[in-house]
């Protein structure tokens, strides 16, 4: 194995042309599984517009939504130069580079009200891709393009260390805890390639997220600026974001853990009915991975059979608010975890 900037590369893995990527998933997906990954995968290509462009419902947050897609794609072991999608992970590449602002956003406030999440999702892509990119001019745009992004994010923060749906320097310090984990989980990421992050930038995040933790049950609610009982999403997702950070000892993470397993897990008695669901899902389903083989052969066994089971004919998921790229997204991101290609996501 290669250990380099907080990460591992599997020497394997590297001479078969991924990262990271993990045999055992081969092993363990069955045919169904296989089938409804490639169903979805196969969808995503068919609707990415001639830009690069994924959209939601009604043309919605087109940067986080090429972000998403992009990321499912990465995760079946496409690149920007190999795979059978490399020419629809090329295209995402450019319409994201096509939306970089002067001031380091990836994106358009004019067109995107919570541009934020775009930007934090953009660089979270970004950030994996350019770990294999082997063109050297477009490798120096993006470590060029992150670069700045990084920058902006800093700028962007509350002086609570929050994030909200717009920069602070344009809103009016409004941070939320859902924006505050895209923002930290696609700074890891830009230090995991190499990009310089600010450790300040970095530990006020941190202490945003303990201070929105109920000490006595674990669970993290919406935000610093608004009352109200914790949320079984955000502390799955607050989890994932200090896991990717590193902060495995930190002493909260076990009562985050408590909390999202009462919550969320097998014996939670809740159904796919609820809000944000499979946002919920997308985080926790990273949080088990992280915590071994067997916690999650047991976890992985029941969300699939339920995900599977409610994809459409034309390989695509579409329950919730957000449309059917947004679940597909994330569904495949869940159903594609095990195969260990991407640095943010590995054990």
């Amino acid at each position: 194995m290669i250990t380099r900037r907080g990460f591992t590369w599997s020497l394997g893995a590297i001479l078969a042309g991924g990262l990271g990527a993990s045999s055992a998933a081969a092993k363990t997906q069955t045919t169904n599984q296989r089938r409804s990954i490639d169903r979805g995968l196969k969808y995503l290509a068919n609707v990415q517009a001639r830009s690069g462009r994924w959209e939601a419902d009604g043309g919605m947050y087109p940067v986080a939504m090429t972000s998403l897609a992009g990321m499912a794609l990465l995760l079946d072991g496409n690149t920007a130069m190999q795979g059978r999608y490399a020419e629809n992970v090329q295209a995402a590449i450019g319409y994201l580079l096509d939306q970089v602002q002067p001031n380091g956003l990836i994106g358009h406030p004019q067109l995107d009200g919570r541009y934020m999440y775009g930007h934090g999702f953009s660089m979270l892509f970004l950030s994996q891709i350019l770990g294999e990119e082997e063109d050297v001019s477009r490798r120096r745009r993006l470590i060029e393009v992150l670069s700045r992004a990084v920058e902006f994010s800093g700028k962007a923060q509350t002086v609570d260390g929050g994030w909200g749906y717009v920069s602070a320097r344009d809103g009016h310090g409004f941070d939320e805890g859902s924006v505050t984990i895209t923002q930290m989980q696609s700074l890891r990421a830009c230090r995991n390639a190499g990009i310089g992050v600010p450790k300040e930038i970095v530990d006020k995040g941190i202490k945003y997220i303990e201070r929105c933790t109920d000490p006595a049950t674990g669970g993290v609610r919406y935000s610093l600026k608004t009352s109200g009982s914790a949320r079984p999403p955000i502390t799955a997702a607050a989890v994932a974001c200090l896991y990717s950070g590193g902060e495995y000892d930190n002493p909260i993470v076990a009562k985050l853990i408590d909390y999202a397993d009462k919550t969320l897990g097998p014996t939670s008695g809740r159904s796919q009915s609820y809000g944000h669901w499979h946002y919920a899902h997308y985080y926790y389903s990273q949080v088990v991975y992280r915590q071994g083989d067997d916690k999650w052969d047991r976890y992985r066994k029941g969300i699939f059979d339920v995900i599977i089971k409610k994809q459409k004919a034309n390989g695509s998921w579409s329950e919730g608010y957000i449309g059917p790229v947004y679940t597909t997204s994330l569904n495949l991101t869940i159903l594609q975890l095990d195969n260990g290609y991407l640095p943010i996501y590995q054990r």
